[in-house]
Parts: structure tokens; sequence; C-alpha cells
């Protein structure tokens, strides 16, 4: 990952977020030859921004849940590289934000922080590829209903947890995405928001997110250990998800702290397929 960056950040500065936002853009264009797209004026004037835009690679800083700056870069049909979510940072990181729209100590460590790991992070060739032994092709199980058709991995390898995300396993890395059951629930997937690369979780923790019209829904790991990458593709195309959640439409790649002990917690596919279509048959009843 480049650590120079085209950077659109929140511009609610009436929030302590949007303070930190600002503030996190403001350090990246002192550190590095990153350049700050302004919200208000891009609305208005965009030529200049958007080939800034195109130039560099985007960073978007959104203060908080309404994910202003998100939005807009979805207005202009920008290429996202990296996206963060003030407010989701200070919970991971366990730093309370004041109420005061002045920095204080908490919020300048976060800002360091959030800026130390997005400018340490490389990612190499290798990285950026596909996990190591993922399968080329899967095998499946079907389960129909009415028209829908759910699919679910039945190769070895692949674990389920009752929030329904699978995780795929390999030596000691892992894959992770949501069930066919997840994308169809939801309808259209419009939004992605990953967990921070470098973020250490636990198993059932919160792992991003992804939303549509009718829902968010929350992706609770499977299993525990560090957040190794994301699937960028999702950041510009979360329809990925709606389109082939297994395969193309991942989420995120882990590198796992204890598996052994997660795993008692987990199922394999023949303990998960009746409630796959135990949930199938439920929802079809409510709706």
């Amino acid at each position: 990952m480049s650590n120079s960056f085209a950077i659109l950040p929140c511009n609610g500065l009436d929030k302590c977020a949007g303070s930190v936002s600002k503030e996190l853009a403001l350090l990246f264009s002192e550190k590095t030859d990153s350049e700050i797209i302004c919200p208000v004026f891009y609305r208005v004037a965009d030529a200049r921004y958007s080939r800034i835009a195109q130039e560099k690679p985007l960073l978007v800083i959104d203060g908080c849940p309404t994910r202003c700056a998100s939005k807009l870069a979805a207005e202009k049909n920008l290429k996202i590289a990296e996206k963060i979510n003030i407010t989701e940072e200070a919970k991971n990181n366990n730093i309370a934000l004041s109420n005061d729209l002045r920095m204080g100590e908490n919020e300048i460590k976060l800002t360091n922080i959030i800026f130390d790991r997005l400018t340490s992070v490389q990612k190499s060739d290798a990285e950026n590829d596909d996990l190591t032994l993922f399968p080329e092709i899967l095998t499946y199980e079907l389960y129909k209903k009415d028209k829908f058709v759910f699919r679910l991995p039945k190769d070895k390898g692949f674990y389920f947890n009752e929030n329904d995300v699978w995780v795929y396993v390999t030596q000691n890395k892992a894959r992770i995405g949501v069930t066919d059951f997840v994308q169809k629930s939801l309808s259209d997937i419009t939004f992605f928001t990953p967990s921070a690369i470098g973020n250490e979780i636990e198993q059932f923790d919160d792992a991003g997110s992804i939303e549509s019209g009718k829902a968010v829904f929350e992706i609770i790991s499977p299993v525990s250990g560090t957040i190794t990458a994301i699937n960028d593709k999702l950041m510009e195309a979360p329809e990925l998800i709606n389109e082939n959640p297994y395969e193309q439409g991942w989420i995120a790649e882990i590198e796992l702290s204890d598996f052994e002990s997660d795993k008692d917690l987990l199922y394999e596919f023949d303990g998960y397929f009746p409630i796959l279509r135990r949930k199938v048959d439920e929802f079809h009843v409510k709706n």
C-alpha cells in the first residue's frame, strides 16, 4: 500500500470524530505526499479533485456510521483503496472520544495510531494474491426453496458459525465470508465496511459489516487472530457478495491464533446444512 493518498475526509466538524478525521487528513498531508479532497468544494467544483483521486489511491475517512465521505465517493464513482471509520477505530482501540470539538489526549493518540498503521502496512504482490491453497473449484450442495437456490460449500476446510459466516482454513491462515442465506436475505448489498488490517480479533468479534436497503449485517468472525487482508474489490463493488459470497465475494483473511479451540464452536458442512435449511424455511414463512 502506498503511503501517499488522495484523502476524502468527513466534513462533520460539529462532532469530535469529524475533528479527528480532519486532523488525520492534515497529518497525512504534512507527513506524506498526500493531497486532501475538500468534501464541500468537491460537490460544486469536482474537476481538480477528480484528477487527484485518479492519480493517487483514495483514502476515505468517515467520522461516524452516517458515512458521508463514503457516500460522496460513491456518488462520484471513485475507486476506494482504503476506508476507515473514526468511531469504529476508537472502539477497536478502546479509546473513548470526548464531546469536545478540540483535540484532546485521546483524540491525538487515536490519530497517531491510525496514521502509524496506515503508513507502516505494505502490501506485497504475494499478499495481494488469493489465499494460498484456496480451492480453485468449490463443490456445492444446493437447497431450493420456491424460486430461490441456496448454495453451501462441501469442501474439506470449510467451517461455519451459527451467525451464517463461513471460514476456510489452511495451515495457520483463514479466509472468511458470509453464506448464501445472508446475501439473499439482505437482497442488494450496497456498502461494505471492513475491519482494519492489523486488528486482533477474538472468535465471535465484529469483523466488519455489510449493508443493504433492508438492514446492516454485522460479520461475526468464526475464528480468532489478526486481520491480514481485506477483499479490496468489495470497496468498489459490494454487489460481488450477492453474485458469489464464497469466491469473489469473500470478506477478509486472518492469521489464526487458536484454531484448535475455535473449531469446537464451529460446524462442518454436515452440522451446518440442517441449520441453513431451517433458517431458510423460517425466513420464507415470515416473508
